[in-house]
């Protein structure tokens, strides 16, 4: 089945930025699922005024109304007319009576997604909430504070404020509305709290309830560390207020909890917040099982990159005996790359899976770069865009082409009477690809140059590694209208993880 990435890539032009704004809204909307008891649908609009299903939710709290699979289904406008209404009114719509293809009779809102919290941004998606026909004025309390807290939460989507763009992607894992869920008023005052919830807060040693109280006051005596005690009661001040906070796990009496707090806007104004917890003591016990594992692991990449740096030293000090430049410069070559391998092995040793930020390695690449050639020319080397995680897959070969190209640039396009320049990458990253353009304003290619035909070492290097590894494409040409060289990089991401 497609991923949402794959879709996307496939059938719109959304930028990067939309792009990751809807994959954190997909990493949020099983919460929205729960809260809503309804099944989620997200909608992009195609050119032809179509509209493709990129991503499908269903609710753990209830039983589904789309039994079958939606995601990469079109659906022509005029058969989907409220999703159109949405999209131009930029508005959530009215609730509707529909009967699905399987017989099914739900009620149907339809939520813009904007991106962006200004009312002039733009809706990038359409996202359709069907929920059974029940019946909801028989309903418990918690049945209705979890559809009002999904009502505003799914303003805040229409609105642009939901999910934030600030927050980061790891911490939008959080607790699960039925883990445990209190609503608190815009002066921190517990409206509401779950039995869950409070079944949480006896564990941590509450002894009465936190209900008609400030759960900030409440909470802080009961973590028996300061700082943490601080930090969550700060965090839980901070959603109130209506800032987006990060998701915090605290010990107390045995007992090992998460806590999330989102806060809850209108129109960009708090109206309180909900706080969700769960009770992870058996599941941190299991962890500890597997962190000498990881701890393993990350101790065989922090071997692997102090022999590589090993390795490095000794063809370094091997280039400083040598008395013959063509040898010095080809084992000052051979020292950059294993040096460029072991920064990659260094990255993963201080990460906790097998993905790295590319721009964290390419900054601490470009001086290294920049040392080698100091003694020949002074060359800046500037990037502009982000690279944003890779996989180490395309990490080890994305950054052994980039320090090939510009090592070359730096070394070849400026003669040595030249000043110096500027070596500039420039990175354009979307959901189908990631498109580099590394360009000088040095001297320029020969006028017979080929790169199918050039026998460098450093191109064969290049061509092999992005046909190979990257299954991209590489041209190098000169610049309209100026002197210089500039060479585009296109690696697809298109059905990569």
């Amino acid at each position: 089945m497609s991923t949402l990435s794959d879709l996307l890539a496939e059938h719109t032009e959304l930028s990067g930025a939309a792009v990751e704004h809807l994959q954190r809204l997909v990493s949020e909307w099983q919460l929205l699922s729960d809260l809503s008891f309804s099944d989620l649908a997200l909608w992009v609009r195609l050119d032809d005024h179509s509209y493709l299903c990129v991503a499908q939710v269903r609710p753990t709290t209830g039983a589904t109304v789309w039994p079958d699979d939606l995601v990469s289904r079109i659906v022509q406008e005029e058969h989907y007319p409220v999703a159109g209404e949405a999209w131009h009114r930029a508005r959530v719509t009215p609730q509707e009576l529909v009967v699905l293809p399987n017989g099914t009779r739900v009620r149907r809102v339809v939520i813009p997604v904007r991106f962006g919290d200004d009312p002039q941004t733009q809706i990038i998606a359409v996202m359709n909430r069907d929920s059974e026909l029940v019946d909801h004025s028989d309903s418990s309390q918690l049945e209705s504070v979890y559809i009002a807290a999904a009502d505003d939460l799914l303003q805040m989507v229409a609105e642009g404020s939901f999910p934030a763009a600030e927050q980061p992607a790891e911490i939008l894992t959080g607790p699960r509305a039925g883990d445990g869920l209190l609503r608190l008023d815009p002066h921190g005052i517990v409206t509401y709290v779950s039995p869950n919830a409070l079944s949480a807060y006896h564990r941590l040693g509450l002894i009465d309830s936190v209900s008609g109280e400030n759960l900030a006051d409440k909470t802080r005596p009961l973590i028996p560390d300061p700082f943490d005690a601080a930090e969550l009661t700060d965090r839980i001040c901070a959603a109130v207020s209506g800032r987006p906070t990060l998701r915090m796990e605290v010990e107390a009496r045995a007992a090992a909890m998460v806590f999330r707090s989102l806060p809850l806007l209108r129109a960009g104004r708090s109206v309180g917040a909900l706080v969700l917890v769960r009770d992870v003591t058996e599941v941190r016990r299991r962890d500890r099982a597997l962190l000498s594992k990881d701890a393993t692991i990350r101790e065989i990449h922090h071997r692997v990159k102090n022999n590589l740096q090993t390795v490095a030293a000794l063809l370094r000090l091997q280039a400083r005996r040598s008395d013959q430049p063509a040898v010095r410069r080809a084992l000052q070559e051979s020292t950059r790359r294993v040096a460029t391998i072991a920064l990659i092995h260094e990255t993963l040793s201080a990460s906790v899976d097998d993905r790295v930020d590319l721009d964290q390695i390419v900054d601490r690449l470009v001086p290294m770069i920049s040392d080698v050639a100091a003694a020949e020319t002074s060359v800046r080397v500037q990037r502009l865009g982000s690279f944003g995680v890779f996989s180490t897959e395309l990490a080890t070969p994305m950054v052994m082409v980039l320090a090939e190209i510009v090592q070359n640039a730096v070394q070849h396009a400026y003669p040595a009477d030249h000043p110096g320049g500027l070596v500039l990458i420039t990175v354009d990253r979307s959901a189908r690809s990631v498109d580099v353009l590394i360009s000088d304003d040095g001297a320029g290619l020969p006028a017979d140059f080929s790169l199918e035909t050039a026998n460098g070492l450093g191109l064969q290097i290049v061509r092999t590694l992005v046909t190979a590894e990257l299954r991209g494409t590489i041209s190098m040409g000169s610049p309209v209208g100026r002197q210089g060289t500039e060479v585009l990089l296109e690696v697809p991401l298109r059905g990569r993880a």
